[in-house]
């Protein structure tokens, strides 16, 4: 065997547990993240909310990666990724006790609160693991590492709603009718605030997880990684390095935005986007599920041909065209069928971070963890798009309103994966 082959493999095996370190972290932010679908149907009917309100959910959660990811970058300068890893699942830790409590004494702006808290806590979690993954190995091939970690991230995803729909909102379908039969005011009140209740068990217990997983990763075998030496290609005629220099990680940074915020709209909204024709919450609560279906066998899809069969660009590039179709097919039909094009705009949707994410922060170098930072803030836009849609549904064609938010935005993704990821790469070579 050549040195180089020996190398090569053990590089490989070298790689592995981390992976699987890392792959475990995906699970995790993964479950906690695709949450927020249920959770909006459960505050709508805990708190009595219409939909504007009922979307602060992904609003406090998603608004926290832009005030925190560039905190978070530097204090992973100075903590390193993996103590900064630990640090980010202690703080999500923190937010889960702190929404489970204030959820109990029906407190809104409390649980909120605690929703923005576990925000922070994956904003500096995903400022860490994502440049962490991408420079693991060959940046050219970062977008099949990241399509594993989605995998896992994606599998979690697929059982929040169940898990939750299983110790929350069993039975809603006969909640509604009691609330409606509730004879006072009072009578009402105590129901909500036993209904508000059953999320604080689980709540806690996830807390308490949270804190096992930080300690062991900290003290895991996960090796220090420096994004700095480890993504070092630099482009000709940026000899200063400024981060403005790179125009493919700021146009990066609004493809990021679009694809979080499209990617929320067909997880988070479609229950939402199912009640507009006349569909009950009991219908609609395993709605995010069906989505992160699709987007796990995108997923399998990514891994099989990237980058074997298709480079990462191209592959982003024909996801986007899907997006546009699907887009298309939720508005030219109605009821389950249109949500079914809404749930299979997660296949397109699957590889897009993979894809995004390393395009933007190729030859970065020392400023890596700097324009991941930005790009983490770029997952605002889960926050945004959501708003824009309840707001402009309610005097509007919600179809309408849905496919003219989402097509433009497949659109600049396949400009980027078309174009804009080249922009001032003109690499020594």
């Amino acid at each position: 065997m050549s040195s180089t082959t020996a190398a090569v493999g053990e590089t490989r095996q070298s790689s592995v547990g981390p992976m699987i370190i890392i792959g475990i972290l995906f699970f995790i932010f993964g479950f906690v993240t695709w949450l927020n679908g249920p959770l909006i149907t459960f505050v709508k009917l805990a708190f009595n909310l219409d939909d504007v309100g009922a979307f602060l959910v992904p609003g406090a959660f998603y608004l926290s990666y832009f005030c925190l990811a560039l905190p978070a970058s530097f204090i992973l300068k100075k903590t390193g990724m993996k103590k900064g890893m630990g640090l980010g699942l202690f703080v999500m830790a923190i937010g889960a006790a702190t929404f489970g409590q204030f959820v109990t004494m029906r407190i809104y702006p409390g649980a909120l609160t605690g929703l923005f808290i576990i925000g922070a806590g994956l904003s500096l979690l995903q400022t860490a693991s994502n440049p962490y993954i991408s420079v693991l190995g060959p940046i050219d091939s970062a977008a099949q590492r990241i399509a594993f970690m989605g995998i896992c991230n994606k599998v979690a995803g697929a059982l929040a709603p169940f898990v939750f729909g299983w110790l929350v909102m069993s039975n809603i379908g006969g909640f509604d009718k009691q609330i409606a039969a509730a004879g006072s005011p009072a009578e009402k009140e105590a129901l909500l605030n036993g209904f508000a209740a059953k999320v604080h068990m689980p709540y806690l217990a996830m807390a308490g997880l949270l804190v096992v997983l930080a300690i062991w990763v900290v003290r895991s075998s996960l090796p220090e990684i420096r994004a700095s030496t480890d993504n070092s290609e630099r482009a000709i005629g940026h000899a200063k390095g400024s981060i403005f220099s790179f125009p493919h990680l700021w146009l990066g940074v609004l493809c990021l935005f679009l694809y979080v915020g499209v990617e929320v709209m067909a997880g988070d909204a479609i229950g939402t986007y199912g009640q507009g024709f006349g569909m009950t919450p009991e219908d609609t609560k395993h709605f995010t599920s069906y989505t992160l279906v699709a987007m796990l066998v995108g997923y399998v899809a990514g891994l099989v041909l990237i980058p074997k069969v298709i480079s990462q660009h191209k592959y982003l590039a024909i996801s986007a065209i899907l997006g546009v179709l699907f887009s298309i097919g939720t508005y030219v039909t109605t009821g389950y069928t249109s949500v079914a094009f809404v749930a299979a705009l997660g296949f397109a949707n699957a590889m897009m971070w993979p894809a995004i994410f390393p395009l933007a922060i190729k030859g970065l170098g020392s400023l890596t963890e700097i324009g991941s930072a930005l790009m983490i803030m770029g997952i605002v836009g889960g926050a945004a798009l959501p708003q824009i849609f309840v707001h402009l549904k309610q005097g509007h064609d919600f179809q309408l309103v849905f496919l003219a938010i989402m097509a433009p935005c497949y659109l600049y993704i396949l400009f980027y994966g078309a174009v804009g990821h080249k922009v001032g790469q003109h690499t020594k070579g």
